[in-house]
C-alpha cells in the first residue's frame, strides 16, 4: 500500500473514531462520579444548589478533590445540548470561544489534614477557554490521562431576553391542598415575538434546582400580546416535602449541630443524632439551605485545602413497611445521585437503618428518601409532605425560532413558597 494512502486511511480512522467517541459520550447521562473524586462544587456569583444556572457572560469555576492525593492530571471537555439534553448540532466554535480538552493546571495539596487530597480549581473564562458564546444547556466532563470521565456536571446558561414571573399556589385539589405546591408563571418577551409558542417555547420548572425532580411538558394555556401565561394546577404541582436535615462539622474535633459524638480512628468519625420518621408528625419550621452544602473549617485560613475529611455516620429509626424499596440519603452533596454509598442498611439488633459516608468539613443539608422497586423516588415517605415547607422554584424558558438550530435559554424566574397563596 502506498505510504500516502496508508497515512490517509489512518487519519480517517482516527477522525471517525474521535467523532464516534464524542457523540457516544454526549448522548450519555451524567457519568457516576469516580470514588476518589469528592466535594464537587460549581460557583458563579454564589454557590449553586443542584444544577447551576449561570447568566451568559458570567465567570464561573468548578472545584473538586482527589482523595488519592497523587497530583493526577485532569482535563475538561465542554459540550452544548438541546432542551432534552441530546447533543445540539452546533459546532464547537459556534458555542465556544477558544479551546477545551485542556489540562487543569490550578491545584494544590491538602495541608495539616489526616486525609490526604489534591484540590483542583477550574476557572472559566481562562486563557484557553475565553467564553461561552450562546445560551442553552451545557455539560462539562472532567477526564483523566486514560480519557476516562471521572465526573460530569450539567449546567444551564441563560440570556436576559424575557421576564419570568413565578407564583406559588396551594393545590386546588382538596386531596393535596396540605401536601403539594403548584407553580404558576408568566413569560413576557417585550423585545422578541415568540412565534408559534406551543411548538417553539419549552419550559423547565424545578424545585430547589433539582433537575431530576423537574417538570418539562408544559405549554402556554393562553397568550396576552407577547406574554405567555401558565396557570396549571396538578400539571405543575410538586410535593411540598419537608425542610432538609443538617449537620455541621466545621470543628471536626467537637460536637456541633446534629453531631452526637466523635471518634478518632484512622481519620475522624462523626456520629449524628438518630433521626426519626417525620411523615406522621406536624410540620416544624427548621431553616435550611435547600439541599446545598458549604465547605468550612473554623480553624483554617483556607478551607479549600485545610478542611479535613471525616466519616459521617447516619442512623434512622423507621418502622414503616418498605415494600421492597430502599432508603437513601439525598442532597446536593453528591448531585442528588442515589447509589450504594447513599443506601441505608437495616441492623436487626438495634432496629435502626445505618450508613456512613465520607464528607469534607462543612455544613451539609440532607434528607432521607425511599427508592421504590420501579425506580421512582418517594421524597415524602420519611420526611412527609407539607404545603408550609420553604422551597425555591426556578423556571427557565427555552425558545427555538423557526430559523435557529439550537434551543436558547431566554430567561430565568424564581419564586419561593414562603409567599404561597390560595
Amino acid at each position: 500500500m502506498p505510504l500516502r494512502l496508508k497515512q490517509l486511511l489512518l487519519f480517517l480512522a482516527f477522525l471517525f473514531g474521535t467523532v464516534s467517541s464524542f457523540f457516544s459520550q454526549s448522548f450519555s447521562e451524567n457519568s457516576a462520579d469516580a470514588n476518589h473524586i469528592r466535594t464537587i462544587q460549581l460557583y458563579g456569583d454564589s454557590e449553586f444548589a443542584g444544577i447551576p444556572i449561570i447568566k451568559l457572560g458570567t465567570p464561573f469555576k468548578i472545584t473538586f478533590d482527589d482523595i488519592n492525593g497523587d497530583e493526577a492530571d485532569y482535563y475538561y471537555r465542554i459540550t452544548h445540548h438541546n432542551f432534552d439534553w441530546t447533543p445540539s448540532v452546533l459546532y464547537k466554535n459556534e458555542f465556544l470561544d477558544g479551546f477545551d480538552e485542556i489540562r487543569i493546571v490550578n491545584y494544590e495539596n491538602s495541608f495539616n489534614t489526616l486525609q490526604l487530597y489534591s484540590h483542583y480549581t477550574l476557572n472559566i473564562p481562562n486563557e484557553d477557554t475565553r467564553r461561552l458564546k450562546v445560551s442553552g444547556n451545557y455539560k462539562i466532563e472532567i477526564y483523566d490521562d486514560d480519557d476516562e470521565v471521572v465526573f460530569s456536571r450539567k449546567f444551564i446558561v441563560y440570556e436576559n431576553r424575557s421576564t419570568v414571573k413565578v407564583y406559588i399556589k396551594r393545590s386546588r385539589d382538596f386531596n393535596f391542598i396540605n401536601t403539594k405546591q403548584s407553580v404558576q408563571f408568566e413569560i413576557d418577551s417585550p423585545n422578541e415575538i415568540l412565534r408559534n409558542p406551543n411548538r417553539t417555547v419549552k419550559t423547565l420548572v424545578m424545585q430547589n434546582n433539582d433537575i431530576k425532580n423537574s417538570i418539562t411538558n408544559l405549554t402556554p394555556q393562553f397568550t396576552i400580546a407577547n406574554k405567555l401565561v401558565y396557570k396549571y394546577d396538578q400539571e405543575s404541582a410538586f410535593w411540598g416535602g419537608n425542610e432538609f436535615l443538617f449537620f455541621d462539622s466545621k470543628d471536626i474535633r467537637a460536637s456541633n449541630a446534629g453531631i452526637g459524638r466523635i471518634e478518632l480512628q484512622d481519620i475522624y468519625h462523626n456520629y449524628l443524632h438518630r433521626n426519626v420518621v417525620r411523615a406522621n408528625r406536624k410540620y416544624t419550621y427548621n431553616p435550611d439551605i435547600n439541599g446545598n452544602f458549604v465547605v468550612r473549617n473554623i480553624d483554617a485560613d483556607n478551607s479549600d485545602v485545610e478542611s479535613d475529611y471525616s466519616w459521617v455516620h447516619f442512623a434512622l429509626e423507621c418502622y414503616e413497611p418498605l415494600e421492597g424499596g430502599e432508603i437513601h440519603l439525598y442532597g446536593n452533596f453528591n448531585n442528588y445521585a442515589l447509589d450504594e454509598s447513599t443506601k441505608l442498611d437495616y441492623d436487626e439488633e438495634s432496629g435502626l437503618f445505618y450508613t456512613k459516608k465520607l464528607f469534607k468539613q462543612g455544613f451539609y443539608n440532607y434528607k432521607y428518601v425511599l427508592l421504590r422497586p420501579d425506580g421512582t423516588i418517594d421524597p415524602g415517605f420519611i420526611s412527609g409532605n407539607f404545603d408550609e415547607t420553604e422551597n425555591e422554584y426556578t423556571v427557565i424558558p427555552y425558545y427555538r425560532a423557526p430559523t435557529e438550530r439550537y434551543d436558547r435559554a431566554i430567561g430565568k424566574g424564581i419564586g419561593n413558597s414562603t409567599n404561597i397563596t390560595n
